[in-house]
């Protein structure tokens, strides 16, 4: 089968485009034929190198860390899935990823997909949207009528935070720049803050519940998210290499988010999809082969949106 690795750490192009043998299903595992994986900006990290620590992988090492696609085989011990059953799920950060034709997947990860996308970018979601679902209500324990300010709220993490906000009844206050505003507002935001003209600190008016910082800010003005939030409230920060800021004399917790995959968590995402009431955005769709060329554009800064990679058997 097709697929790309990297045999040492560096710069977007280590990464190869190569045949390499078909994995066979292990106890408690499923190959996928892969229909797409996405870029996350995590792959780009842990290519260069930066994730040894959390994220120690094993070279050559397959990026791809969500998978959509079909059943193909199974291992022993699998219970609840057929071949041919079209799943999504968030893969085991230290094993191999999804850029491939084929992928080993521990069953346990994977759900149905939803059925109303198209199975392809059905991969955009299990990264992105468990992040941000975890970020409120697994940190921030959102409930009906809290004020939320999703900071940075124009690309993919902040797209699913806005619409889940919103769903669970909240105001949601979101900063975009003015390419993404539109998107954003389309997604349920309340107020759309312009970030590259207007300090957050002087248009939140009113304190804020849950401030989620997903922009990489400079470290003063993350630290200024928590004089935005109310007594009790918390900062959920998705950056992680700058810690989130907290006050404990009024009880404002600061959280810094790893995502985790959580199967339970994704089909409940998946069911708000196939209800109509989370919508999935795909900025573009790129072929396999072109994967280094996708990760030079995004350490470029040169990627907006969700970016779905599409295996070349497609």
């Amino acid at each position: 089968m097709k697929a790309v690795r990297f045999h040492e750490y560096g710069d977007p192009d280590v990464l190869r485009f190569e045949d390499v043998e078909q994995p066979v299903p292990g106890v408690g595992e499923v190959r996928i034929r892969v229909a797409g994986t996405s870029f996350n900006s995590v792959d780009g990290n842990i290519r260069g190198g930066f994730m040894r620590g959390p994220i120690p992988v094993v070279l050559p090492h397959t990026p791809g860390l969500d998978v959509a696609g079909t059943v193909e085989a199974l291992g022993e011990g699998v219970n609840g899935l057929e071949v041919g059953d079209d799943v999504v799920g968030f893969l085991p950060m230290d094993g191999n990823g999804a850029a491939a034709e084929y992928v080993l997947a521990p069953a346990e990860v994977l759900t149905p997909a939803p059925k109303s996308v198209p199975l392809t970018d059905a991969a955009a979601l299990p990264v992105v949207g468990l992040t941000a679902y975890q970020a409120l209500f697994d940190h921030g324990k959102l409930t009906a009528g809290q004020r939320v300010l999703v900071n940075g709220a124009g690309g993919a993490v902040g797209g699913y935070a806005v619409q889940l906000a919103k769903n669970a009844g909240a105001h949601v206050i979101a900063t975009a720049s003015h390419r993404s505003s539109e998107a954003v507002r389309s997604a349920g935001a309340d107020e759309v803050i312009d970030h590259t003209t207007t300090s957050v600190t002087t248009a939140v008016t009113e304190p804020v519940d849950i401030a989620l910082n997903l922009a990489p800010v400079d470290p003063a003005e993350l630290a200024t998210l928590v004089t935005l939030v109310r007594p009790g409230g918390v900062v959920v920060n998705t950056t992680v290499w700058m810690p989130a800021p907290s006050d404990e004399e009024r009880g404002v917790r600061g959280i810094d988010l790893f995502v985790r995959s959580d199967a339970e968590q994704l089909a409940q995402l998946v069911a708000s999809i196939d209800r109509g009431e989370l919508r999935v955005d795909v900025a573009e769709r790129v072929p396999l082969a072109e994967l280094s060329a996708l990760h030079a554009r995004a350490a470029e800064g040169a990627v907006h949106g969700k970016v779905i990679v599409v295996p070349s058997a497609e």
